[in-house]
């Protein structure tokens, strides 16, 4: 098993303006975050997906496509740009993650029941293991996160932290 983090759509644009998202994003970052610090410690990818809409004006170099500051996103992490809620929707997602040798994908970020889960699906059609990251999501509308945990396959930061600490072995 080879894990990478994949932090989904967490762009200031989805944020501004929105008191509620502000707030499940300070949480969310906390356990994001963590998983970065581990990922790196561990030699892990990290991986960040920005969402873009030229419509909207969410396209590289306008602050909403940004990572918000709380994040430790870094800019040498691998950076994929998607246009469609499936990261793997006509990017080069897949291909990077063969030439990474990854196989399992701890996913973390927003939209919960948009997003994360259509890349959730996404990674399941392309023979990878999906699993979020508990505590980690952030919803577009309120109770979704619970719901999402409740479906999808779902693991605590702990458990992942033990689990990388035997593959490591």
């Amino acid at each position: 098993m080879k894990a990478a983090l994949l932090v989904i759509d967490v762009q200031k644009m989805f944020f501004k303006d929105n008191p509620t998202g502000a707030e499940e994003l300070r949480v969310a970052a906390e356990y994001i975050n963590a998983g970065i610090d581990l990922f790196r410690k561990k030699n892990l990818p990290v991986i960040c997906v920005q969402h873009m809409n030229p419509e909207d004006n969410l396209v590289p170099g306008q602050e909403g496509f940004d990572v918000p500051e709380c994040l430790k996103i870094l800019p040498s992490d691998l950076h994929i740009h998607k246009t469609y809620e499936n990261a793997f929707h006509k990017t080069a997602l897949l291909e990077k993650l063969r030439e990474l040798g990854v196989d399992t994908l701890i996913l973390t970020g927003f939209a919960a029941e948009g997003c994360v889960t259509s890349t959730y699906r996404g990674a399941k059609d392309m023979d990878l293991t999906p699993i979020l990251l508990r505590g980690s999501l952030i919803g577009g509308k309120p109770g979704v996160v619970p719901f999402v945990e409740n479906t999808q396959e779902i693991i605590s930061f702990f458990a992942l932290k033990k689990v990388l600490e035997w593959i490591s072995l």
